[in-house]
């Protein structure tokens, strides 16, 4: 069962599910938007990248985000997604985050983006 996130309740009252291929998207974002320390009882589960929102706009930032979505995502998500690319561009006040990864139960290949305003909480 692949339950959503963030957690709801459906219509019928019972815990809203979501599919395999869905499920793995919002667990992407969850590893990718949550900050070491800020979960309770896994305090090394997120990447990091929020640390990076003061930072210079360079390739040199973006490869350092890089590499930091590719080490978090293989060490949460290794099991469930073989990673094939992950491409992170920063414009103005824009960080995009796009991941290309096999889902391994049904090796098909997906392409998830994520768009997100820096320098705020939004990130």
């Amino acid at each position: 069962m692949q339950i959503c996130f963030p957690f709801r309740i459906d219509s019928s009252g019972k815990v809203e599910t979501t599919s395999q291929s869905t499920h793995v998207v919002q667990m992407i974002e969850q590893v990718l938007f949550t900050a070491p320390g800020e979960r309770v009882n896994r305090p090394d589960f997120g990447c990091g990248i929020a640390q990076m929102v003061f930072e210079n706009e360079s390739t040199e930032t973006d490869t350092v985000i890089q590499v930091m979505v590719q080490g978090a995502l293989q060490q949460w998500l290794g099991d469930v997604i073989q990673l094939e690319s992950v491409d992170v561009t920063t414009d103005d006040s824009e960080l995009t985050i796009q991941i290309q990864y096999l889902l391994r139960s049904t090796r098909e290949r997906k392409i998830s983006k994520f768009v997100r305003q820096v320098g705020g909480a939004n990130l």
